[in-house]
Formats: structure tokens, C-alpha cells, sequence
């Protein structure tokens, strides 16, 4: 499995935080039959691990993997969840040689033409652009595209459900991260009707 396999299985990779166990199940399922394939769940939480179990259990199917990977302990957690692939803000070098020791494919986050060129001097294609509008957005990104042409990018931050087509139309970008579809409210009110819907629409961004 490889992270272009991963990422061109929806326009949007949903970036998901879950704050109760019992929510994991439904919303996967709710995301994954809405046609987003691929989910990002943060390592923001104290249950986030076990989240992706009970995920991966309920859609086998999907791609679940971990975000917020910036260290050995996230890493590590990320390792004993399963996680089908695993996405970073940033990048350090303890996490560039903790990976190169994995077969999990890995998105590392990149800010700035240097970052960018430090991680495709590492064998990097595919990158999470983060925080995308914040450090730039399409603009930047056209940018970037110009004299690093042979990059791919995953833009995460700020992206809505208006402007994710602009960054869909460029060139050098396989899909986006968003949140937009993981309203709070239909999520404590367990309308997971309401949350398909939303990743339906996400599904269908060009």
C-alpha cells in the first residue's frame, strides 16, 4: 500500500478528533459511506488508539490512520493501533529516522520551500502542506510548484468546503484535509445521517 494509493481515494481526507469512544464506530461508518476512504484520527485524545481499532474494525475497508504524529510515543501508539498510514504537522529528525524503520506509508508536513526540499531530499513525493491557508494557501502552493515540480501535496488548515476546490484545481495537489464535515453538534447528537451527508458532499468536491 502506498501513500498515492491512499491519498487519491477521495479529494478530502477528514481529520478527525475523537472525544468519545462510542462515537468511533458510527462515524467511520458514516465518513467511509459518505465516500471518504481515507481517515485521518489525531492522537489528540486519550482514547485516539483505541478509536482506530474499533474503526478499522467497524470499516475494514477504509484507510484509517493516525495524525499529530510528532514524536517517538506518537509514533509508537500509532504502530500498536494498526494504523494503515501516518501524518505529521512537521517534520524532526527523530521522526525521519523512526520511519525509515516502518513500512507504514508516512505524510510529513512541510510549511516552507525548505522543508519541502529537505523532505524530497529524503525520498519524500507526497507532503502534508499544513497549516495551508495560514502559510500561504494556493498562492503558496503555485509557488512551490514552480521550481519543485515533481512534489505532491496534501494541503490541511483551514480549508472549507468552498475553498478546498481551489486547491483541488492545482496541479501538484492529490486531495485535501478538512474538518468541515465533522460538525460537533450532529456528532454529540449522534445524527450520523446527517454526517454521511456532509462527507457525501466532501466526496464530490472536484
Amino acid at each position: 500500500m502506498s501513500i498515492e494509493k491512499i491519498l487519491s481515494s477521495a479529494p478530502v481526507v477528514p481529520v478527525v478528533v475523537i472525544d468519545n469512544l462510542e462515537d468511533a464506530a458510527p462515524l467511520a461508518r458514516a465518513l467511509y459511506n459518505g465516500g471518504l476512504k481515507a481517515l485521518e484520527i489525531t492522537l489528540r485524545t486519550p482514547i485516539a488508539a483505541e478509536a482506530i481499532k474499533l474503526m478499522k474494525a467497524e470499516v475494514p475497508e477504509a484507510y484509517v490512520g493516525t495524525g499529530t504524529v510528532v514524536d517517538k510515543a506518537s509514533f509508537d501508539a500509532s504502530v500498536a493501533a494498526g494504523a494503515d498510514f501516518m501524518v505529521s504537522p512537521g517534520v524532526s529528525d527523530e521522526l525521519l529516522a523512526l520511519v525509515k524503520g516502518t513500512d507504514i506509508p508516512f505524510l510529513p508536513g512541510a510549511a516552507t520551500p525548505s522543508e519541502v526540499m529537505k523532505l524530497a531530499s529524503h525520498g519524500f513525493k507526497f507532503l502534508k502542506f499544513f497549516p495551508a491557508e495560514a502559510a500561504g494557501g494556493t498562492a503558496m502552493l503555485k509557488s512551490i510548484g514552480g521550481p519543485l515540480p515533481q512534489l505532491t501535496f496534501c494541503p490541511t488548515g483551514g480549508i472549507s468546503l468552498a475553498t478546498a476546490p481551489n486547491y483541488l484545481a492545482l496541479s501538484n495537489v492529490i486531495c485535501v484535509g478538512g474538518t468541515w464535515m465533522l460538525d460537533k453538534q450532529l456528532i454529540e447528537n449522534k445524527d450520523w445521517q446527517a454526517i454521511e451527508a456532509l462527507a457525501r458532499q466532501a466526496s464530490e468536491v472536484k
